[in-house]
Order: structure tokens, then sequence, then C-alpha cells
């Protein structure tokens, strides 16, 4: 089984993990109805997607 010839240090290990940074969900508002929903998707609620209503949905 191999094994390393040296210690890795401490910068070289959180050089290597640097990447693995957990980042926040892109979000933003419906502009018909102002849910907050993901981008370049239907509005679950109104049905709209760029102003135009592609889903119909019941009125409540």
């Amino acid at each position: 089984m191999a094994v390393p010839f040296r210690k890795v240090s401490k910068t070289r290990k959180r050089m290597r993990r640097a990447h693995n940074a957990l980042e926040a969900k892109t979000v933003t508002k419906c502009p018909n109805c102002g849910e907050v929903i993901k981008p370049h998707r239907v509005c679950p609620k109104c049905g709209h997607y760029k102003k135009e209503e592609v889903i119909k949905k019941d009125a409540e």
C-alpha cells in the first residue's frame, strides 16, 4: 500500500480544499407575484415565466 513520503502541510491541504466551500443558492423574485423562485423557471405560485402565463393556475 502506498504511503506518502512526507507530511502534507496545512497550507497545501487548505489550498487543495479551497474550492470545496458551500455556495448560497441563487434566487430571484417573480416579476408577476413577487414569489422567490430559482432563475429561468416557471413560478410555481402563479405560473408565469418572463411575464407570460405558461401554466393556468386557479384563483385561490
